[in-house]
């Protein structure tokens, strides 16, 4: 059973990677506890809960939790959804003693998160990530929060959990698109601190691509390495954990020009690190064999799902971006696989160069041409 200890400044937790982990949460919580008195409080979305609710309570026996439903996509990432599951915690009795569990995706975990931090001033939460993007990513490093129109997770606090339980048999359910989405999180790890993770994937595809317990469970312990170890060294974000926003710039803009109805998270993150590796190529920062490399494992773990939006609207959006400082923005571009910098001084004229490539790859992908040679 693979398990990693974050360690940080202000907090300390294990992250279990395994299969069956649904069986032991209630004892799990109780060990975590340490004795003290806790009521259990599971946020969930309604097709989550329809596919291991059974599973769950069995586990809890008599001593069932409080369930608190939060409606499944990006679009419920909202300060409205907080203060409606507030007033629901509230209503069933939650005091200081309430234990707040993650069971969800990324946003389940986001949002959770953050509701941990205002309720009563703070109370406790675990995460139990149910997809592979929240359980390579998003469930680990004390990020939480919601979106603003104006921009994604412009609000929200750094709460780390209890713990992180990150299940592989709750992938089995998965539907491709998600696991593929998710998938695209764990090329970032690669590309900017694991070159032996990429090169898993590269030669695992389908292994990886088909479920396989065994591979996955080597993908996300790699993944789950990645981003303990940058975490370790950088709670805050104040330097080096900002190469976890690889491709982030330019998908969080296309999240934003999509209404964030149209693609998936790691879809968009997908696509803003063909972005970024394009960019990282015109300067120089990377040879034109890596970044080949970079973009076909992308699309091998795609295909990415098209969208529509301009290369102007989504460099005009990314003046959102939480990542800016003093009207600069920080960009993670890939130097080698296995080693991504950062740089601030990104003109406008090159994101856009770099923005319009990418939707040319998007336009000639869903024209079933493929990648052409950048020459």
């Amino acid at each position: 059973m693979p398990s990693i200890q974050l360690k940080t400044p202000s907090a300390s937790y294990e992250i279990v990677i395994s299969s069956g982990l649904i069986r032991t949460l209630p004892s799990r919580l109780k060990k975590l506890q340490n004795g003290k008195p806790f009521r259990p409080f599971i946020v969930t979305s309604p097709e989550i809960w329809g596919l291991w609710g059974k599973q769950v309570l069995a586990a809890f026996g008599k001593e069932s939790p409080t369930v608190l439903f939060l409606p499944a996509g990006e679009k419920h990432k909202r300060l409205g959804t907080v203060e409606g599951l507030l007033e629901q915690m509230a209503k069933a009795g939650a005091d200081r003693d309430a234990l707040l569990v993650a069971f969800g995706g990324g946003v389940v975990g986001d949002v959770t998160g953050f509701l941990a931090a205002i309720y009563m001033r703070g109370v406790p939460y675990v995460q139990f990530p149910t997809t592979l993007l929240a359980q390579v990513d998003s469930s680990l490093g004390g990020k939480t929060g919601v979106n603003l129109a104006a921009g994604k997770n412009l609000v929200g606090s750094f709460n780390h959990p209890l713990a992180v339980l990150a299940d592989i048999d709750v992938l089995k359910t998965l539907p491709p698109a998600e696991l593929r989405a998710g998938l695209q999180e764990s090329v970032k790890a690669g590309v900017i601190r694991d070159p032996k993770l990429f090169r898993y994937l590269e030669n695992n595809a389908d292994a990886v691509l088909a479920g396989d317990a065994k591979a996955l469970t080597h993908v996300v312990t790699a993944s789950v390495r990645v981003k303990a170890d940058v975490v370790e060294n950088d709670e805050r974000e104040s330097g080096l954990r900002m190469i976890l926003n690889y491709g982030h710039t330019l998908g969080h803009a296309i999240e934003a020009a999509t209404q964030y109805k149209q693609l998936l998270h790691g879809e968009a993150v997908g696509w803003g690190s063909i972005a970024a590796t394009r960019l990282g190529w015109m300067r120089g920062r990377i040879s034109e064999k890596e970044a080949d490399r970079i973009i076909q494992l992308i699309l091998r773990y795609g295909p990415l799902r098209s969208f529509k939006a301009t290369a102007t609207k989504l460099v005009e959006l990314t003046s959102n971006d939480k990542k800016n400082r003093s009207g600069t923005l920080s960009f993670v571009l890939p130097a080698k696989i296995g080693e991504a910098t950062i740089v601030r001084d990104v003109t406008r004229d090159e994101m856009l160069a770099a923005a319009e490539w990418m939707l040319e790859r998007m336009r000639e992908q869903s024209a079933g041409s493929g990648v052409k040679k950048r020459r």
